[in-house]
């Protein structure tokens, strides 16, 4: 079993069920919502062949160094630490999901991926319905929004398991400006799933990823990261979308190669925390503030609490929505 890290606990599983009445009216797209980046990846299988999803170099060092250069892309695969349990209990409720199946594997089994295989897709959706049994009012976002080695009865069979898994509690895609938190308690609504493939585009119960835009700065530099972010905000759609702040820093090959031993959290994530989550406590929701934002290894700061706490400037001046 996994152990919680120290000072992890369940103090945010009800944040959205406890917010006053005057933001569970608000549009949820006006809301600061903490999210994480590459949600699934706290566990990978190094003994399961590299993911179609690497490049070719990667995956023929794999080959030559088998389980060795495995252990090595673990720790620039890993984002995270907590489980999806975990990260539920710390309050984060929108969840970054790349899917794959296994070549060569027969039937049609999918798993969450990063470099590396992860778990099964159905156990971790099992463990997010767990949850939100247990927290009638939490809402969770998935965005499914990468797919490799995936046919269509692949997309039958992942489409059909998110609703044979959520059932009636999937929100159906309408317009975002309507979705409220009271709105979604009022429906027994729980998840809002976007499916960025054309195969889930009949399915009622499917967002399209251009609801959910999550611009992404691809850089190592925090400064650089900062003044993408927000210049993304300043272009914010006005109407018709959610938004993702994706407040990660992105290896290149040669920042790999540098920080090889140490990994991503020790190399890149770690020194330049602080810089960036500074700027996430500057930050405002609302009209043409935050909405969403997602971060690497989100125990290691109070990330969940700082995003979760912004929703109080709201009921300082509410007039400012309206």
């Amino acid at each position: 079993m996994k152990t919680r890290p120290a000072g992890i606990g369940n103090a945010n599983a009800d944040w959205m069920g406890s917010l006053p009445s005057k933001l569970s009216s608000m549009p949820l797209k006006h809301l600061a919502v903490p999210g994480s980046h590459d949600s699934f990846t706290y566990w990978v299988d190094v003994h399961a062949p590299v993911g179609p999803d690497q490049k070719p170099y990667v995956k023929y060092l794999a080959t030559m160094f088998s389980v060795l250069a495995k252990k090595v892309m673990v720790k620039w695969s890993m984002t995270q630490n907590l489980t999806f349990m975990e990260q539920l209990d710390a309050g984060i409720r929108y969840f970054d999901l790349r899917v794959s199946s296994k070549p060569g594997e027969s039937g049609t089994e999918i798993y969450f991926i990063h470099g590396l295989f992860g778990h099964k897709v159905r156990d971790g959706l099992i463990e997010i319905n767990s949850f939100l049994c247990r927290h009638k009012k939490e809402i969770v976002f998935l965005d499914f929004n990468h797919y490799y080695a995936m046919k269509p009865e692949h997309h039958v069979y992942l489409i059909s398991m998110l609703q044979e898994v959520f059932g009636s509690k999937l929100c159906n895609n309408c317009a975002v400006e309507s979705i409220t938190l009271d709105y979604l308690w009022g429906k027994k609504y729980q998840v809002i799933v976007f499916y960025h493939h054309p195969s889930a585009q009949d399915v009622p119960v499917m967002w399209p990823g251009n609801k959910i835009p999550a611009p992404w700065a691809n850089t190592t530099e925090p400064y650089k990261l900062i003044q993408f972010l927000e210049t993304t905000l300043k272009e914010r759609a006005k109407q018709g979308s959610f938004h993702v702040t994706q407040a990660i820093l992105t290896p290149t090959p040669n920042t790999v190669a540098k920080g090889l031993v140490w990994g991503l959290r020790n190399y890149l994530v770690e020194r330049n925390l602080p810089t960036i989550i500074s700027w996430v406590e500057a930050q405002r929701p609302g009209v043409d503030g935050v909405n969403i934002i997602t971060s690497d290894f989100v125990e290691l700061t109070d990330f969940a609490n700082i995003v979760i706490k912004l929703n109080n400037m709201l009921l300082e001046d509410i007039s400012f929505l309206k």
